[in-house]
C-alpha cells in the first residue's frame, strides 16, 4: 500500500469500528418475581421492552428474567439493580419492610380508588416528599395496583367478625396492621409463595388484587372472593417501583437515554396503573366458577373505622421518626384528588 494511503486507511478503519460500536445492540437484563405468563409481564413489562426496542431502532433491547431466574429473592431486587447485578427491576418497596417508610402512606387503608390517578400521584409524591428513599437507583415509574380483594378457602368475608382467628396473607406492613386490627392473623409473604401456602393450609386466604390470581392459581385453591364496593376507596393497594441501574443509564449514549426518558416518569406510571386495572378484569374472569360477594355498605363503614386507626398510627409513628406524618398524608391525598379530578 502507498505509504500516503496508510494513515487514511487507518482513519477509515477506526471510524468503521466506532460506527460499528455505536450501532451495537445494548441488551438490558430485566428481572422480576412473577411468571412469564403473568399480566404484569405480558401487559406491562414486555410491551415496555417492545417500545424501547422500536423507538431505538433495535439499539436497545431487553432480556427479561421472570420468576427471579437470575437468582435471589424478591426482597433483593432493589439491591440487585443498585449493585448492577441486573439493569432493570420491577418490585414492591414493601418487600423490604421499613426501608421505604415514606411511600407507605399510599399503602394505608382506603387511600386508592383509581390505580391510574393514584400511580400518577405516587410519582409526584416521591419527587416532592421522598426522593432520598430511591437515590441509589433510577426510578422509571412508580405505580399501584387495583382494589385488594379477600380470596378465601372455606368461607366468604361479609363482616369484620368473619375475619376473627383466620390466617391471611398480608402484602404490606400496613395491611399486616389492618388485618391484625380486624381480628385476623396476618402472614407476610411475597406473591410467589401464596399458592403453596394456600395448598398446604398454611393460610386460610389471601388479600391480593384479581390481577395476581391466575399467576399463582389462586382461583383453583379458594372458593370465595369478597370485594369492597368499587365506588369506595379500596381496602388497600401496594406500591411498586420500576427502576434502572444508575450507572447503566449514565453509560447510554444520549439518543438512547432519550428513549428511556420518553418511556419513564409520570405518564408511564399512570399507564401502568391503567394496565393493572385492565389486568384485574382479566384476572376476575378466572374466578367465574367460584362465589363472589361485595361487603355491604354498613359493614364496610366498620372496616373503614378500623382502617382509620391504622392510618392514625402511621402518622404518629412516622412523626416520631422525624418526618411530618400529617403533611405526608395530606400531600398524598391532595395529589390523589388532583389526578382523580383530572380523569
Amino acid at each position: 500500500m502507498n505509504v500516503l494511503l496508510k494513515p487514511l486507511a487507518a482513519a477509515v478503519f477506526s471510524l468503521g469500528l466506532a460506527a460499528s460500536a455505536s450501532a451495537q445492540t445494548i441488551t438490558l437484563k430485566v428481572q422480576h418475581f412473577l411468571p412469564a405468563g403473568s399480566y404484569a409481564n405480558t401487559m406491562f413489562i414486555q410491551p415496555w421492552c417492545d417500545r424501547i426496542a422500536k423507538e431505538s431502532a433495535n439499539k436497545l433491547k431487553c432480556q427479561i428474567y421472570p420468576s427471579m431466574q437470575l437468582g435471589g429473592t424478591p426482597a433483593q431486587l432493589v439491591d440487585q439493580v443498585r449493585d448492577g447485578v441486573v439493569d432493570v427491576i420491577w418490585t414492591l418497596p414493601g418487600y423490604t419492610p421499613g426501608r421505604f417508610p415514606l411511600v407507605e402512606v399510599f399503602e394505608l387503608p382506603f387511600m386508592m380508588q383509581s390505580p391510574e390517578a393514584t400511580s400518577k400521584a405516587l410519582w409526584d409524591y416521591v419527587g416532592q416528599y421522598a426522593p432520598q428513599e430511591f437515590k441509589d437507583i433510577k426510578p422509571l415509574a412508580f405505580h399501584v395496583h387495583g382494589d385488594g380483594v379477600f380470596h378465601m378457602v372455606n368461607k366468604p368475608i361479609k363482616t369484620v367478625a368473619d375475619l376473627k382467628g383466620l390466617k391471611l396473607r398480608a402484602p404490606t406492613r400496613q395491611t399486616n396492621k389492618l388485618l391484625a386490627a380486624l381480628g385476623a392473623t396476618p402472614v407476610a409473604m411475597p406473591v410467589p409463595q401464596v399458592g403453596e401456602a394456600l395448598a398446604k393450609s398454611v393460610i386460610d386466604g389471601a388479600l391480593v388484587p384479581y390481577e395476581v390470581v391466575p399467576s399463582v392459581k389462586i382461583q383453583e385453591l379458594v372458593k370465595f372472593h369478597s370485594e369492597t364496593d368499587p365506588a369506595e376507596a379500596a381496602i388497600y393497594t401496594s406500591t411498586f417501583v420500576f427502576a434502572m441501574n444508575k450507572d447503566k443509564y449514565a453509560s447510554l449514549p444520549d439518543d438512547l437515554k432519550k428513549v428511556i426518558d420518553n418511556n419513564s416518569g409520570q405518564a408511564l406510571s399512570g399507564q401502568i396503573g391503567k394496565v393493572f386495572l385492565a389486568a384485574d378484569a382479566e384476572g376476575k374472569k378466572t374466578t367465574a366458577g367460584n362465589t363472589t360477594n361485595v361487603i355491604g355498605k354498613a359493614e364496610l363503614a366498620k372496616f373503614q373505622a378500623i382502617g382509620q386507626t391504622v392510618t392514625d398510627s402511621w402518622v404518629a409513628d412516622i412523626t416520631a421518626k422525624g418526618a411530618n406524618g400529617k403533611q405526608l398524608l395530606d400531600g398524598a391525598r391532595a395529589l390523589i384528588a388532583k389526578y382523580s379530578a383530572a380523569k
